[in-house]
C-alpha cells in the first residue's frame, strides 16, 4: 500500500479505479497495488444505426453506464471510496461528441466505427494531399474513421449543430470534464483524429481552418495516463466517488489492453479481438508506410509511436449471438455462456469449415486494406452448412485479416515474434488456437486478459500517480502469461492456402462495396 495525501489528511491508499469505455460495453475494474483484481463490473450497451453506415450512441448512455458499474463496485463490501488513490480511463479512440457553451451534448456522439464521413474524408485528402497528411498525422488512406471527417461532414448535413458548438471531445475529454470540470484531449486518441500532428504532438493549424474550428474549441492536450485533475464534489456526488481522487487520462484502449499485457516496448505484437480487431506493434520513432497501408500513431506508451490496424472483429460473433439465439438464448444449453457454446461449435468443426468462408467486414475494413463501406460476406454456404460452420468461418475469417495486419506490419521492419492476445477473442483456446496455426506465430495469453484494457490503464494511473516508479515495475506487479498455443504444421498449410483465396476475394468484393 502506499500513502497520499488527499484534501489535507493523510489516507491509506488501496485501490487503482479504471473503466475501459468499449464499443458495445463498458467494464469497470478495481485493482490492488499488488496488480490482483479486487472487484470488476460488465455492463453492456447497444449504439444506435439511423441509417445504413452510421453509429451513434448517446453520451448519457457512457455516463450512467460509468455510474452504475462505479457504484457497483464501491457499494461492495469492505471497498472505501477513499482508498482510492486515482482513477483511470481506457476509451475507444475516433467517437466524437459536440458540445455547446453549457458542456451539454448537441447530439448523439458519433461512433468510430461511422462511415458516413467517406466522401468527406476523401475531400481532405484531395485538399492536403496523401503525402502531407501522412507525414503530418500519420494517417493513411481516406478514412471515415477520423474525427476530422465526421466534423466536416456535421458542417455541411447539420450546420445549426456545427455552428452552436463549443467544444470538440471525444470520450477521454467528455469523461475528464465529468469528473474535474476540465476537458482533456489524450496523445494516443488525437493521433487519429487527423488534425493532430504526431511529430509535433500539437495540433495542425492548417486542418483546423480547413475544417472551420479554432484550437481554442478543442481540449487541452494530455499525455498517456496524465493526473489531469481531480475528482469534484458534484462528481463524486454523482459517481460514488471520493472528492478530490486523483483523475488519469489514460488512453486509447488498444493501448491500454497491450500495456495491461505487457507491450510496452517495442518487438512485441499484440492483438485485441473485442467488438473490433486491434492490432500494435511498437516503434521508438515515427514509422511512415511507402505503400500508404498502414497508419503510425502515437502510443498509449509515453513518448513511444505504435503501428495500428484495425478492423471488424468479435462484433460478427455478437451478430451471430443475437440473430440465431436471440434475446431468449433459444437453442443454448442452459447455464452456458452463449460465447462458450460458440467456441464448442466451432471446435466440433473442422479446420478450413468445410468450405465456407467468411469475410467478416460487418462495420467495414480497416487499414492495410482500407474501405470502410466493406460489408461481412459468405463464400460458398451450402444446405451442408450449419451453426458451427458459420461460427467457424468468421473466427477464421478475423483471423484471415489478422495475418493480412501481421504481414503489412513486418514488412515495415517491425519483429513479432509472437503474439501476445487480449479481449473477449482471448478467452476462446479454439480461436487463440487457430490463429497460431494461421500466423505460425506462437500465441500467448495473460491472466486477466479479459480486463486488459483496465489494467494497461491502472498500470498507467498507477505510474502517474507515483504507486509505482515506471511501467516497468507496474507490469512486474500486474502481468501474469497464463496459455501459450503453438501452431499445428498440418493446420497451417491448410490456413496458407485459406489466406491465398481470402486475399483473393478481397481484391474482387471491395471494389463492389466502395
Amino acid at each position: 500500500m502506499s500513502r497520499g495525501t488527499g484534501r489535507g489528511k493523510d489516507i491509506l491508499i488501496k485501490y487503482i479505479l479504471t473503466a475501459d469505455i468499449g464499443t458495445t460495453a463498458l467494464k469497470a475494474a478495481l485493482y490492488g497495488l499488488d496488480g490482483k483484481l479486487a472487484a470488476s463490473c460488465t455492463r453492456e450497451y447497444l449504439f444506435e444505426t439511423p441509417a445504413p453506415g452510421q453509429a451513434e450512441m448517446a453520451a448519457e448512455v457512457y455516463t450512467e453506464t460509468f455510474a452504475a458499474a462505479v457504484q457497483d463496485i464501491v457499494n461492495r463490501p469492505g471497498i472505501v471510496p477513499k482508498e482510492i488513490g486515482v482513477v483511470g480511463f481506457s476509451t475507444q479512440g475516433e467517437t466524437m461528441l459536440l458540445l455547446d457553451e453549457e458542456n451539454r451534448p448537441l447530439r448523439r456522439a458519433v461512433l468510430w466505427c461511422d462511415s458516413r464521413a467517406s466522401a468527406e474524408a476523401g475531400e481532405i485528402v484531395r485538399h492536403f494531399g496523401p503525402e502531407e497528411i501522412r507525414k503530418r498525422t500519420g494517417q493513411v488512406g481516406e478514412d471515415a474513421i477520423w474525427p476530422g471527417a465526421k466534423l466536416l461532414w456535421i458542417r455541411k448535413n447539420e450546420p445549426e449543430v456545427f455552428g452552436k458548438t463549443r467544444r470538440i471531445v471525444q470520450l477521454e475529454g467528455w469523461f475528464s470534464l465529468l469528473l474535474t470540470g476540465r476537458a482533456f484531449g489524450e496523445d494516443s486518441i488525437l493521433g487519429s483524429s487527423v488534425y493532430y500532428d504526431i511529430r509535433k504532438r500539437k495540433y495542425w493549424p492548417e486542418m483546423l481552418d480547413y475544417l472551420g474550428i479554432t484550437e481554442d474549441k478543442l481540449p487541452e492536450i494530455a499525455l498517456p495516463g496524465e493526473i489531469v485533475g481531480r475528482v469534484t464534489e458534484s462528481a463524486a456526488a454523482r459517481f460514488g466517488l471520493a472528492a478530490g481522487t486523483r483523475v488519469s487520462i489514460g488512453g486509447i484502449d488498444l493501448g491500454c489492453g497491450a500495456i495491461g499485457v505487457g507491450n510496452i516496448r517495442p518487438g512485441n505484437f499484440s492483438d485485441v479481438t473485442g467488438s473490433s480487431l486491434c492490432t500494435m506493434a511498437l516503434t521508438e520513432d515515427v514509422v511512415l508506410d511507402p505503400k500508404g497501408q498502414m497508419p503510425c500513431y502515437c502510443s498509449a506508451v509515453p513518448g513511444l509511436y505504435m503501428i495500428h490496424a484495425y478492423a471488424s472483429g468479435g462484433i460478427s460473433l455478437r451478430w451471430f449471438r443475437d440473430v440465431f439465439f436471440g434475446e431468449t438464448l433459444a437453442g443454448v444449453p442452459a447455464g452456458i455462456n452463449p460465447y462458450d457454446y460458440m467456441d464448442l461449435l466451432a471446435a466440433d468443426c473442422p479446420p478450413g469449415a468445410e468450405g465456407l468462408i467468411a469475410l467478416p467486414h460487418l462495420i467495414g475494413s480497416g487499414p492495410p486494406d482500407l474501405c470502410p463501406e466493406m460489408k461481412g460476406t459468405l463464400i460458398g454456404l451450402s444446405t451442408a452448412h450449419g451453426q458451427k460452420h458459420i461460427v467457424r468461418a468468421f473466427m477464421e475469417g478475423v483471423t484471415m485479416n489478422l495475418c493480412r495486419i501481421l504481414e503489412a506490419t513486418q514488412e515495415l521492419g517491425l519483429a513479432a515474434d509472437r503474439i501476445v492476445c487480449l479481449g473477449g477473442g482471448a478467452k476462446s483456446p479454439v480461436w487463440c488456437q487457430i490463429k497460431a496455426d494461421a500466423t505460425g506465430k506462437p500465441v500467448v495469453t495473460t491472466d486477466g486478459y479479459e480486463n486488459a484494457g483496465c489494467m494497461g490503464a491502472a498500470m498507467l494511473a498507477g505510474t502517474a500517480a507515483g504507486l509505482f516508479p515506471d511501467l516497468e515495475e507496474a507490469a512486474k506487479r500486474f502481468v501474469r502469461e497464463d496459455r501459450l498455443y503453438l501452431p499445428d504444421e498440418k493446420n497451417a498449410a491448410l490456413y496458407r492456402t485459406m489466406y491465398l483465396r481470402y486475399q483473393a476475394l478481397m481484391q474482387v468484393l471491395m471494389p463492389m462495396f466502395q
